[in-house]
């Protein structure tokens, strides 16, 4: 039986990740900040743990808790929306400590088991939103591009360990606790600056024209993320969702 280690499974893509996998008959290890084992099924190969990406003491003790692991998914993550004028610098940092330090360190502590075993896989949940240039989004796809970046150079030097990195690349998923804690978090930074009005209200007037369009659903993640889990031949990048996918093209 296979061990899988998934971050950030309180909501969202993370929860419906550690449920897909449970129900395949892997041993599962769904991990968050604050643990709710209520909201995933009881199964004897689910195993919830407390663990914060930013904090190596909790890293190390979730991994010693967890054991042997065959497959890690970085799926953690916070999200923000605002003008680069209106993105304090506190938040920023806040953006890169999750998305991307805490994915590299997790990527970091499970290297030496990986290593020693010669072989072990890795994917890291990014973000559609890299493949195209959007208003809004500088600081938030600016941490998601770092881990594209580090994620397709790292590949390189743990093949010939038999390690595989994978990235999954979903696109926007309206309905999620992620995009309303991010909406919540821009409220409480005090919305969008007041010059960049007309700017904003043009850029949601057009999405609004355009509707909703393409969007991407969890059932698209989780099969992006089985694939990049279980098929040694799939691409280093796996859009997730239609609008990814078209992004993609």
């Amino acid at each position: 039986m296979k061990t899988i280690l998934i971050t950030g499974c309180s909501s969202g893509f993370g929860v419906e990740i550690a449920r897909f996998f449970v129900e395949k008959g892997w041993r599962v290890v769904a991990t968050m900040r604050t643990p709710r084992a209520d909201i995933l099924p009881v199964s004897d190969n689910l195993t919830v743990l407390t663990l914060d990406v930013r904090d190596p003491d909790s890293i190390r003790a979730a991994l010693d808790q967890a054991g042997p692991i065959d497959v890690l998914v970085n799926n953690a993550g916070i999200g923000w929306m605002n003008v680069v004028e209106g993105t304090p610098a506190d938040t920023l940092r806040d953006l890169f400590e999750t998305n991307t330090f805490g994915t590299i360190a997790m990527m970091q502590a499970v290297l030496p088991q990986f290593r020693e075993r010669r072989e072990g896989v890795i994917v890291n949940v990014s973000s559609g939103v890299t493949l195209k240039p959007l208003p809004l989004l500088a600081a938030y796809t600016a941490s998601k591009a770092a881990v594209n970046a580090f994620t397709e150079s790292a590949a390189i030097e743990l093949a010939p360990y038999g390690i595989r990195l994978r990235l999954v690349l979903p696109g926007r998923a309206p309905d999620t606790s992620f995009s309303q804690t991010a909406r919540g978090r821009l409220q409480d930074e005090g919305g969008f600056p007041a010059p960049y009005a007309d700017f904003v209200k043009e850029i949601f007037g057009a999405r609004e024209r355009q509707g909703d369009g393409l969007v991407t659903h969890p059932s698209d993640v989780v099969a992006a993320v089985w694939r990049a889990a279980t098929d040694p031949s799939s691409p280093m990048r796996i859009p997730a969702g239609a609008d990814a996918v078209a992004l993609a093209a």
